[in-house]
């Protein structure tokens, strides 16, 4: 064994035996001051889950008020979406309501923007068909 991996060895035992008996690095979820009922992990997953769940709202509304499909793109709304239902189901398994519930707003979001997008696009491709089509 060469110098530089007894010294490594060594400074692993060492920082291993010192962590071992630091009591305060146990993480803790204390109550929030703001709403008792709550941990602390859950109001930030509360604001977290916000601003990731309604970043997708802002090209649900342009697109809902252009009346157009032009510019969007279907496929991030849809694997967002697809993905969200597996954040829905680890949130049940881990019992946490922000997970869930954000996703499932998530969900809805871009299933809708989907939605839209198709039904834009194809009244686009109609009326581009023409009469006669």
């Amino acid at each position: 064994m060469n110098s530089l991996n007894k010294m490594t060895l060594g400074a692993l035992v060492l920082t291993a035996t010192m962590l071992a008996g630091c009591e305060d690095l146990v993480v803790r979820d204390p109550a929030s001051l703001l709403a008792p009922r709550l941990q602390r992990s859950e109001i930030v997953g509360l604001v977290a889950g916000a601003g990731t769940t309604f970043a997708a709202l802002p090209d649900l509304i342009a697109m809902l008020k252009r009346r157009s499909s032009k510019g969007m793109n279907p496929r991030m709304a849809g694997l967002m979406g697809i993905f969200q239902i597996g954040w829905i189901y680890y949130g049940l398994l881990i019992a946490s309501r922000p997970v869930t519930a954000w996703n499932l707003i998530g969900v809805v979001i871009n299933f809708l923007t989907v939605g839209a997008y198709r039904r834009f696009a194809r009244r686009e491709r109609l009326a581009a068909s023409g009469p006669g089509g």
